[in-house]
């Protein structure tokens, strides 16, 4: 299956309600879809005159068919039209999802600041599942590998990663006496640290607005920033008083960074213009939370650690509980952001997978594979998977967009090897080191509706 777009295709249909159209006659001066080609996908628009839907459709030169394969928008609420009798037009857009909204920032917690791209982003996320690769090492996708470090450290040397718009991958300092990163042509290299700390210092970064990379405060006593022009800076923070006391951060949609609260009783952010400010939580305790995910309405979700309930601030600046199905002590680490707007988090310690949908809705599935602190982050794939990054599992561990858990071969286990992942724009995914001696990364660059060429993350929303 390829997708295709060709100029100038119109024609009229009779079809009735939400299934496969038939094909008619080409208009006048028009061409039909037979240049689409028997089995490829391509962009379709369906109109009477008064309803209307956009999508991407599969044609079928059998019975001169197009299947409406995923509705981009609609004057159904965006959602498949039940068409009437009468006559409609069919024809070969250039949807407007292509050409609106900026190419949002990423850091595996959180897409960015432009809600309009982060809605692009998912449609065509999931459009691109109907035309992806299956993931074995057979194929393109799915190769294992690793690839050498410059500086390692037998005590947690880092703790996650971001991806910088330059497309290098920093690696966030834990116990690290230096920084470290991987270019976007898999040069690693170090750097100068203005502060670091031999018990955690760090634990997780974000992506700023501006380009500057954010480390979370662990048992650090000061932020700590590189902005995208390499300058390594500290500044000051409003809550340092415990062990600990954030794991991770999300960027909010105002650009505010929102540190994830584990053992603070309050919350803490830092603005886009440098304010750090704290606020009030419903809930606090001790190791309560691992990670954050920024859901598509706004709102922030705090992924439950030992939590015995799920906390969110709302992009109004509420902060409120939920109840969870599943609770255990260090449940989970970290959570991944699906394209279909569920949120999972990542499995530690729990034995079952455990999600929040985008309604809300708190549900549980079967894992293929546990083990104590079994992944620590996670990161979504091209393809719609998501990957667990491995900490003390032997086994890579994924799910796919349609919910199928499966495990696969990894390269390299170690005891605490790795802990977060970058999807970098090539469809590689970087397993961040912990204690592990070398890097590990998987290709996943599946053949999606865009090219075989192409391979989609969270920067390349715009074709």
């Amino acid at each position: 299956m390829t997708f295709v777009i060709r100029d100038r295709i119109l024609v009229t249909s009779t079809t009735t309600g939400t299934g496969t159209f038939t094909l008619g006659l080409a208009t006048a001066g028009y061409q039909d879809f037979s240049s689409i080609g028997d089995g490829n996908t391509t962009y379709y628009t369906i109109t009477n005159g008064t309803d209307w839907e956009v999508g991407i459709g599969t044609y079928t030169s059998s019975g001169t068919t197009l299947a409406r394969t995923q509705v981009l928008s609609s004057s159904n609420s965006n959602a498949l039209v039940n068409w009437a009798a009468g006559s409609k037009n069919v024809y070969v857009p250039q949807p407007a999802i292509n050409t609106q909204g900026t190419a949002p920032t990423g850091d595996n917690s959180s897409i960015g600041t432009d809600q309009v791209a982060f809605n692009n982003f998912q449609k065509n996320l999931q459009a691109s599942v109907n035309g992806g690769v299956t993931f074995n090492n057979n194929n393109v996708g799915g190769i294992v590998s690793t690839y050498s470090l410059v500086y390692t450290k037998a005590a947690g040397a880092y703790s996650g990663g971001v991806l910088a718009p330059n497309g290098d991958i920093h690696f966030v300092p834990s116990s690290a006496a230096v920084g470290q990163k991987v270019s976007a042509t898999g040069v690693v290299s170090t750097y100068s640290l203005v502060y670091t700390f031999q018990d955690g210092a760090y634990s997780g970064g974000v992506l700023a607005a501006n380009g500057d990379i954010h480390f979370i405060l662990a048992a650090g006593n000061r932020g700590q920033k590189i902005s995208s022009s390499g300058v390594v800076s500290t500044y000051s923070l409003v809550y340092t008083n415990v062990n600990a006391p954030y794991s991770g951060g999300v960027l909010a949609p105002n650009g505010d960074i929102h540190f994830v609260p584990l053992r603070a009783p309050v919350g803490q952010k830092i603005s886009a213009a440098g304010v750090v400010s704290t606020y009030s939580l419903v809930y606090t305790g001790n190791v309560v939370y691992s990670g954050g995910v920024l859901a598509p309405n706004g709102d922030i979700h705090f992924v439950p650690y030992a939590a015995n309930r799920g906390q969110k601030i709302s992009a109004a600046g509420v902060v409120s509980t939920y109840s969870l199905v599943y609770t255990f002590g260090a449940a989970s680490a970290g959570g991944v952001l699906a394209s279909n707007g569920d949120i999972h988090f990542v499995p530690s310690q729990g034995t079952v997978g455990q999600k929040i949908s985008a309604a809300g809705v708190v549900s549980t599935y079967s894992l293929a594979y546990t083990i104590s602190q079994g992944y620590s982050g996670g990161v979504l794939a091209p393809n719609g998977d998501i990957h667990f990054v491995p900490l003390e599992a032997r086994v890579g561990q994924k799910i796919s967009a349609a919910g199928v858990v499966s495990t696969y071969s990894l390269t390299y286990t170690t005891t605490t090897a790795y802990s977060g992942g970058i999807l970098t724009p090539n469809g590689d995914i970087y397993f961040i080191p912990y204690v592990a001696p070398v890097g590990q990364k998987i290709s996943t660059c599946p053949a999606i509706p865009f090219g075989l060429d192409t391979c989609l993350s969270s920067y390349l929303n715009k074709f």
